[in-house]
């Protein structure tokens, strides 16, 4: 029996899922039912019931993911004082993050941490808020890149920015020579939105609702880039991450308007699970994403 197999059953009791666990360590799902099935004889127990609808540890499994998380925690904390000891930086950070953070917001500090940890392997993956926490939790990914994160205590949340909102229309629409405005002068504009499940969206209506500003929603999606092309095109008016639009403003195929009378921003945040050991990889990352 190999660490490598209790590891391999400790992502799949966490993430409850064969394809995590597979994903998690870079094999096969086979090569998991494989493994699990040699720990299973190891002990000789079942130590997963599985069914189509039903994924649950036997008391065996129970007892096994107890003790083999103990001894992961004790080979990954090794691993990390071993690295520290020796000053070596090196091996793979595994990071999710919204498709707006990650195409406009983490590129400079990415490139900032390659250049010093040349030896790191970072894996970027784009996802969904809510799919980003569950990732996290089941530990498919290290770290988690939101906005508007909220409290969670099974989670370790580290503030990165604020990032300022603004307003974004066609070139040709009527508040587009203005450099500001006040919130209520665009009430009753066409407003092209995201998806009310992403946190954004619910943190700009909070907002709008307070200042008792109504518009006419006429187009939601769930990415920036789809956003700011239905703007492009004259569908509307929208409210987004200044961050995302620095391009298109430099080519002038968008204008952007900023807020006189409110203070609108998205807070961004850096998640991960409260009980993981962060190795010298990872700190490093987080200090510099934290400016530190």
């Amino acid at each position: 029996m190999q660490i490598e197999s209790l590891k391999v059953f400790c992502d799949l009791a966490e993430s409850r899922s064969f394809t995590s666990a597979a994903r998690i360590s870079g094999i096969t799902q086979s090569a998991v039912s494989q493994q699990i099935s040699t720990l299973e004889k190891h002990f000789d127990a079942l130590l997963i019931e599985r069914s189509k609808k039903m994924f649950r540890l036997t008391k065996e499994g129970q007892l096994l993911y107890k003790y083999s998380k103990e001894m992961m925690n004790s080979y990954e904390t090794l691993n990390s004082r071993m690295q520290s000891l020796q000053n070596v930086v090196s091996g793979n950070i595994r990071v999710s993050t919204i498709y707006s953070i990650g195409l406009h917001t983490l590129p400079p500090f990415l490139k900032l941490f390659l250049k010093e940890f040349p030896t790191v392997n970072v894996h970027v993956e784009y996802s969904h808020a809510d799919k980003i926490r569950e990732d996290v939790m089941g530990n498919v990914v290290d770290l988690g890149l939101v906005a508007y994160p909220g409290k969670d205590p099974k989670l370790t949340i580290i503030p990165l920015v604020e990032e300022p909102l603004v307003l974004i229309c066609n070139p040709s629409h009527p508040l587009a020579g203005q450099k500001s405005v006040n919130l209520a002068e665009i009430a009753g504009q066409n407003l092209v939105g995201f998806h009310i499940d992403i946190p954004t969206r619910r943190g700009i209506d909070r907002v709008l609702r307070e200042k008792k500003v109504n518009l006419n929603p006429v187009m939601e999606f769930d990415n920036i880039e789809t956003v700011k092309r239905a703007v492009e095109i004259g569908s509307g008016v929208a409210i987004v991450p200044e961050v995302t639009v620095a391009q298109e403003v430099s080519l002038n195929s968008l204008a952007k308007i900023s807020f006189r009378d409110v203070k609108l921003s998205r807070p961004v945040a850096a998640v991960y699970k409260k009980t993981k050991v962060l190795s010298p990889a990872l700190e490093q990352f987080l200090s510099i994403l934290a400016g530190k």
